[in-house]
C-alpha cells in the first residue's frame, strides 16, 4: 500500500512512518519543518519506499500516482508552539484539513484525522468520552488550536457524509517518548529538561491538575487499528492511568539521580485543563485495543532520549 502521512517529520508523524515502513508500505512523507525536524526521519531515508516531501499542506497537496491511505497529523501540537504560531495553526486545521480530504476523495483512499483531547477544552466531564461535546474558549489563548481541531473533525465527518470519504477521526491524550522535542512546552519534556539541567521544576497552579501519558508505539498501535477498522466516528487513544502533574514531576526527580532540582510553583495558565483522562471503551471494544507500556518503563525510555540530546 501507499501511505502519506502530513506532519511525517513531528514527534508522532515519524513513528507513524517507522510503523507503515515496517508493515510494507510505502510511504511518502509531508513537512513544512515548521516544528518537524529532518533528524527526526533521516534514518529512514536509507529504505527505498520512503519519501520525503517539503511542503506546507495548507497549499494545494498533490502526489503523483495511486494513494491508498492519507493521515493528517500536521500541525503545531504543543502549547508554545500553536501560541507562536496561531494563524499558521488554524491554517492547517481548515486549509490543510480540506486539502488532505480532497486528495483522499481524488485518490479513492482511507483519511485519518489526528484530533486532539484538546476538542474537550477544561472538561466538566470526567473521564472524557467521545460523546462529550467539550467545555472550550473560542476566543481564549488556547482557541486557535481546540478550534482549529473542532473545524478540522467537522469537515472530515462532512467529507464522510457528503462525499463518502472512508474517514477516521482519532482524539490523541498526552502522548510521550523518543523524538519530542526537549523545549517544545508541554509538561513531561519540560519536568525532564529541568531536571537534567539541575533547574526548578516548574508546576502551575497547586500541581493537582491531572493529565494521562500514553507511550508514542502504544499511540501509534492504536492509530494503525483505527485506519483499517470502518469506524467513522471519534475515537480516544489514551492511556486512562491518571495521575497529578505533582506525582508526575516527583517520578521525574525520583529518575534523575543526582539532580539538583526542586519543585516551585507559578500561576496557572488561563484555560490550562483541569484533569484530563480518555474513556477508552470505544478503542477496547471496537479496535481491540489497550495501552501496554508501563509509565515507569516509558518514562526511563524517554529519559535515556533526553540524555543523548541534552
Amino acid at each position: 500500500m501507499r501511505t502519506v502521512i502530513t506532519g511525517g517529520a513531528g514527534f508522532v508523524g515519524s513513528h507513524l512512518c517507522e510503523r507503515f515502513l515496517a508493515e510494507g508500505d510505502e510511504v511518502v512523507c509531508v513537512d513544512n519543518l515548521l516544528t518537524g525536524a529532518l533528524r527526526n526521519i533521516d534514518h529512514l531515508n536509507a529504505n527505498p519506499r520512503f519519501r520525503f516531501v517539503e511542503h506546507n499542506v495548507s497549499e494545494p497537496l498533490e502526489i503523483d500516482g495511486e494513494v491508498d491511505n492519507i493521515l493528517h497529523f500536521a500541525s503545531p501540537a504543543s502549547p508554545a508552539d500553536y501560541l507562536a504560531h496561531p494563524i499558521p495553526t488554524l491554517k492547517v486545521g481548515a486549509l490543510g484539513t480540506h486539502n488532505a480530504l480532497g486528495l483522499a476523495k481524488a485518490k479513492d483512499a482511507r483519511f485519518l484525522l489526528a484530533s486532539t483531547s484538546e476538542v474537550y477544552g477544561d472538561p466538566d466531564v470526567h473521564p472524557q468520552v467521545e460523546e462529550y461535546w467539550g467545555h472550550v474558549n473560542p476566543i481564549g489563548p488556547r482557541g486557535c488550536y481546540d478550534e482549529a481541531k473542532r473545524f478540522a473533525e467537522a469537515i472530515t465527518m462532512a467529507y464522510h457524509r457528503y462525499h463518502g470519504v472512508k474517514t477516521h477521526i482519532v482524539r490523541i491524550f498526552n502522548t510521550y517518548g523518543p523524538r519530542m522535542r526537549l523545549n517544545d512546552g508541554r509538561v513531561l519534556p519540560n519536568f525532564m529538561k529541568q531536571a537534567l539541567r539541575g533547574e526548578p521544576i516548574t508546576l502551575y497552579g497547586d500541581g493537582a491538575q491531572t493529565r494521562s501519558f500514553c507511550f508514542v508505539t502504544d499511540l501509534v498501535d492504536g492509530i494503525y487499528r483505527l485506519l483499517h477498522s470502518d469506524y467513522a466516528l471519534p475515537v480516544n487513544i489514551g492511556n486512562p492511568s491518571e495521575i497529578t502533574v505533582t506525582q508526575l514531576a516527583q517520578e521525574i526527580l525520583a529518575l534523575v539521580e543526582g539532580t539538583k532540582s526542586r519543585i516551585i510553583y507559578e500561576d496557572l495558565p488561563e484555560d490550562d485543563p483541569k484533569r484530563r483522562r480518555p474513556d477508552i471503551t470505544k478503542a477496547q471494544t471496537i479496535l481491540g485495543w489497550n495501552p501496554t507500556v508501563d509509565r515507569a518503563e516509558g518514562l526511563k525510555t524517554t529519559l535515556a532520549y533526553f540524555r543523548s540530546v541534552v
